[in-house]
């Protein structure tokens, strides 16, 4: 609250009885709620022993006019006036005893009311050095009263209507006023508004629109109130009157004759308040002999029957209204499977065959599979080449034709640190080859090779890359030529 002019008069006057050693010290600023309870304090400082305190006064000072609430002098005691007498007294009982004690002279206010927001000055009256007092502003606060109100007790829900209130949220006389929201998971919108009091306080009224529908019933509007960092809620679950939903379950599409089961129609509803009254009526006829009903069921008392074909109708009824639903019944004269179940049915065996020659198909790829390796197996080499030769000579690769030659480079490679022997090199163009202990000719290079053990073979400087020989060697009946041109005993073939 801010404070008027003229208050500042009375803190100067502080100010400057201060300099002559009295001073009255108290709070500035106080506050409190309404209903509580709140303590003005005020004190007397004194650093002449000479004066004298003659009298202590308590006033309200509100709008320029000052009111006397409370008074203690050290020989006609304590008084208390009204409208004060009943809620404001000193707090220190050795202000009321008979030798009082007036240095402090603070005062209690009880069941705080919003009439006592104002200026209280204590001023003390002494002798000789005359008045001294100080002032302090008390505020009062109102907490508003949080009230969630329906705005029907029940709402009807009508196609095409327009937004109306469902709930209002009401936060009255705060002081200041309180801020309203809501929490929902309705799709709406507030509307709020502000009504100011007299006495200084705000109601806040906030209704929230919907549009009303089925969907609404049962659901939560919770009402928000934040007060002074406060937050206070209300919840109400709204009630919204519909006339009934019909829908007729029992039959399954397949009723044909003389069918073992039991069966019978039941009449669903969904409704609020709930249905007081079903009928059933068959469309085009009357309800056949076989049929029993009982409130929202029909049921057949005897095998099917032709008769029992047509178009059942339920009409259910509350207090808001009548709705119907209806079934057509067919009677067959076999049972059948429905199509959803052929089709089923076909999807299912298409799985199974097509599973069954997915799996047909991969066999006979492992079936290839395996016979290629095994295949190939019985054409590889299965002896070691390190402990053989190839030589040159007139060897065949397999029992069946003549193996290709392979080819040879024309410079034969050695060692660079090898004394003995020398590159081999073109003469000419000629065809013909040299070494250092033998000239040779293409022919000589291109006979076919086979393998012997070296215990056989002649002995050869170790960097020589061919070994070449003047006279071909004879295969033998145990002997079995390879694909590479080398030849192995047919007990190493077999192994």
């Amino acid at each position: 609250m801010a404070v008027p002019a003229t208050l500042w008069i009375y803190l100067m006057a502080v100010y400057l009885s201060g300099s002559n050693g009295q001073m009255v010290q108290m709070d500035a600023i106080k506050s409190g709620y309404v209903g509580s309870q709140v303590e003005l304090h005020c004190l007397f400082i004194n650093n002449n022993p000479a004066v004298k305190i003659s009298q202590v006064t308590w006033q309200k000072f509100l709008n320029g006019t000052k009111q006397n609430v409370a008074i203690a002098n050290p020989t006609m005691g304590v008084s208390v006036l009204n409208p004060f007498k009943e809620r404001v007294s000193f707090k220190l009982p050795a202000v009321q005893e008979k030798i009082p004690s007036l240095e402090d002279t603070t005062i209690v206010f009880s069941n705080l009311q919003l009439s006592d927001e104002a200026a209280y000055i204590c001023e003390y009256t002494t002798f000789p050095a005359g008045n001294r007092e100080n002032m302090v502003n008390l505020t009062v606060f109102a907490r508003p009263m949080i009230q969630m109100i329906q705005t029907a007790l029940t709402i009807v829900a009508q196609p095409s209507s327009p937004k109306v209130s469902v709930a209002t949220c009401l936060a009255a006389n705060g002081k200041p006023p309180g801020v309203v929201t809501w929490e929902t998971t309705l799709k709406g919108e507030p509307r709020t508004e502000e009504i100011p009091h007299s006495n200084g306080t705000v109601t806040v009224r906030s209704d929230y629109l919907v549009i009303p529908s089925r969907e609404m019933h049962k659901q939560k509007l919770t009402c928000v109130v934040t007060y002074n960092n406060d937050t206070t809620i209300d919840t109400i679950m709204l009630n919204v009157q519909y006339k009934p939903e019909v829908k007729i379950v029992g039959f399954d599409g397949n009723w044909y004759l003389n069918r073992p089961d039991k069966l019978g129609l039941t009449c669903k509803t969904e409704a609020n308040p709930p249905v007081t009254h079903f009928e059933w009526k068959l469309l085009n006829g009357s309800m056949p002999a076989g049929v029993e009903i009982l409130n929202n069921t029909l049921s057949l008392k005897g095998p099917v029957t032709y008769d029992l074909a047509g178009t059942y109708v339920c009409h259910a009824t509350n207090s808001i209204g009548t709705s119907s639903g209806q079934v057509e019944v067919n009677v067959t004269e076999l049972p059948y499977i429905p199509n959803d179940r052929v089709s089923q049915e076909r999807h299912n065996s298409g799985l199974i065959i097509g599973g069954a020659a997915g799996g047909i198909v991969v066999l006979l790829v492992a079936l290839i599979i395996l016979f290629v390796i095994l295949r190939r197996r019985q054409r590889t080499f299965k002896g070691d080449y390190s402990t053989k030769k190839h030589v040159y000579g007139n060897g065949y690769s397999k029992p069946g034709g003549l193996s290709a030659h392979p080819t040879l480079p024309k410079n034969l490679p050695y060692g660079e640190d090898s004394d003995d022997e020398k590159k081999t090199s073109q003469m000419g163009g000629t065809g013909l080859y040299e070494r250092s202990d033998r000239v040779f000719d293409d022919d000589d290079l291109k006979r076919p090779y086979f393998t012997v053990d070296e215990s056989e073979s002649h002995e050869y400087e170790e960097r020589s890359l061919a070994y070449p020989y003047d006279h071909e060697v004879e295969i033998t009946d145990d002997m079995v030529s390879q694909t590479d041109g080398s030849v192995i005993s047919k007990k190493e073939w077999y192994v």
